[in-house]
């Protein structure tokens, strides 16, 4: 027989065990950030001489900023904008699409839907970087190797977020109301347009999310697709600016492109953040309508 209070004494011992362990997380996970933005902040001297994880008595951010958007003829701010915009035009095609497919694998019964539905699970599973070579091979048959849609194309392709919404529009949009819409005249395009599309909101805005960060991130794809440098998103910029400085090339010493680098890789973060900041209201109350309903 359990004595009384044992079970409260177990719910605080597991309670306090995951806030270490979350805790332990979090730090884990912020600490590269803190230290990015702790490096911002220092003069390339300083980079080395002082504590990583500490302000130096100097404050160079502003001048830090202003060389990283001014050095090689500012093209870092030409890399910000290529992400930016190779992100969210894949995000909102990928968007689109995996509300599509999503719907019409919740909502549509016909013949090879669960072989379909296992192909969308087994897509979800395969590392997308055994996919770059043979992309790579079609893009070049078409000829848009180091185009724009070169990566936005294969992008729009994202296999969780068909997964996400199929899953999402299984506890949102009632058949009932699609069937009651049938039988006032509605035809199918204006049933997912008009009724479907306004019900899943918030799951087209968290697929959206993840669907630009997973763009955003990515960096083998664009590394093949793209061969002029103006082209590059940051995260193929980056690297190249590294190579210079590991060479001690690309017109200026190789421990002032270190903080060149550092500066910008916390820069790239910012949008991610401020996506997830604006974002995360429909996010959240997406998720909480899927687990009520």
């Amino acid at each position: 027989m359990t004595k009384p209070g044992t079970n409260a004494v177990s719910f605080r011992r597991t309670k306090t065990l995951n806030t270490i362990v979350l805790s332990l997380f979090l730090i884990y996970s912020l600490l590269p950030i803190y230290y990015l933005g702790i490096s911002t902040t220092k003069s390339s001297r300083d980079l080395y001489s002082t504590f990583g994880l500490w302000f130096s008595s100097e404050f160079h951010l502003i001048a830090n900023l202003q060389e990283l958007f001014a050095y090689d003829g500012g093209r870092y701010l030409r890399w910000m904008t290529n992400s930016i915009f190779y992100s969210v035009a894949s995000a909102s095609g990928a968007t689109l699409i995996a509300s599509m497919a999503g719907y019409g694998l919740s909502r549509y019964e016909f013949a090879g839907r669960r072989l379909l539905v296992a192909i969308v699970i087994g897509a979800v599973l395969i590392p997308q970087t055994i996919m770059v070579i043979p992309i790579f091979l079609m893009l070049a048959k078409i000829g848009l190797l180091d185009s724009a849609w070169g990566f936005i194309l294969p992008s729009t392709v994202y296999a969780p977020g068909v997964y996400l919404m199929r899953g999402y529009i299984d506890q949102s949009v009632p058949m009932e109301l699609i069937e009651a819409a049938r039988m006032d005249g509605a035809n199918e395009l204006t049933i997912f347009a008009r009724i479907a599309l306004h019900l899943m909101s918030p799951g087209l805005v968290t697929v959206f999310l993840l669907s630009f960060v997973h763009c955003w991130n990515s960096y083998f794809l664009p590394l093949v697709v793209f061969t002029s440098a103006d082209k590059f998103p940051i995260n193929v910029g980056l690297p190249i600016w590294y190579q210079y400085a590991t060479q001690g090339s690309g017109g200026s010493s190789g421990q002032g492109l270190f903080t060149l680098i550092l500066t910008g890789a916390f820069v790239g973060v910012l949008p991610i953040v401020a996506a997830f900041v604006y974002l995360q209201r429909y996010w959240q109350g997406g998720l909480a309508s899927g687990a009520i309903k």
